[in-house]
């Protein structure tokens, strides 16, 4: 089974995931939705599956730095069109494998999703 990382290249976060990866030799593929953008199909079914609440991260500089006016009455569709237009309010790093999807890094909960 395929292991797809999707994040951004030089976050902190994602840095911390992609070595817990190789110290437990797992190959992944890693796609930069801030470089390459992220399909609306992918981010609708991980809002769908995880919540778009969780998916979008408000704590982040991007969604901070925006206007009130697009921070209000956020519901899943204004989320998702949020996030499409700027990809680096999608909380990091979202990990896909076979269907299963885990959002954010603890090394706990890795270990728990591949069961090492």
């Amino acid at each position: 089974m395929t292991t797809k990382i999707y994040g951004i290249k030089n976050c902190d976060t994602m840095k911390k995931a992609f070595d817990w990866l190789k110290a437990h030799d797992v190959a992944y593929d890693f796609h930069d939705y801030k470089a390459s953008g992220i399909d609306e199909g992918a981010l609708k079914t991980w809002c769908a599956a995880l919540g778009w609440e969780k998916v979008l991260n408000r704590a982040g500089t991007t969604f901070k730095k925006l206007d009130e006016a697009d921070k209000a009455d956020l519901d899943e569709t204004k989320a998702i069109r949020l996030m499409l237009a700027q990809p680096s309010m999608i909380k990091r790093p979202v990990l896909e494998v076979g269907g299963r999807l885990l959002l954010g890094f603890k090394p706990e909960q890795y270990s728990d999703f591949f069961g090492v």
